[in-house]
């Protein structure tokens, strides 16, 4: 658990973006690799981990998309700090929010976590070259769009 958590956690709270879904989806995985403890093989359980969590996740979002949500909050900022609100970050997370959740967990596993394109594979039921595909096609949709927001400012 202690070799593993910490890299779930953060690969479900990068896709989330919600500290309480994360630590659910974490302690779901664990709690599936639990109950299936003799199933799994030992040097599949990392794998298998990340499976439950990407599935878990898959999930979650069809979920929340279902719900409608209601801003109730009305900004009254100036433009001037409208401007230095919008933080790196924030930029990055809106342009992986128009990727695919498939998309989205291969650069998530390859960029974030480290994973090479067999164990994204493993986790993600996919061949190595269907990862090397969606990750080119990711990269490339989120260089379109950060070229189409530079040109916007």
């Amino acid at each position: 658990m202690k070799d593993y958590s910490g890299r779930l956690y953060g690969f479900a709270l990068k896709y989330l973006k919600n500290k309480e879904d994360a630590d659910d989806i974490v302690q779901d995985a664990f709690e599936k690799l639990w109950k299936n403890r003799k199933k799994v093989e030992f040097q599949k359980a990392k794998s298998w981990l990340f499976t439950c969590a990407h599935n878990a996740l898959i999930n979650m979002i069809k979920k929340n998309s279902r719900m409608t949500y209601q801003e109730t909050t009305v900004s009254n900022h100036t433009v001037e700090s409208h401007a230095h609100e919008f933080e790196m970050k924030e930029v990055v997370a809106n342009c992986m929010a128009i990727l695919p959740p498939v998309q989205k967990s291969i650069i998530l596993l390859r960029d974030l976590e480290g994973y090479n394109y067999k164990e994204i594979g493993e986790i993600l039921s996919l061949s190595e070259s269907q990862v090397k595909v969606y990750l080119f096609r990711a990269r490339k949709k989120l260089k379109k769009h950060l070229k189409d927001l530079t040109v916007l400012v």
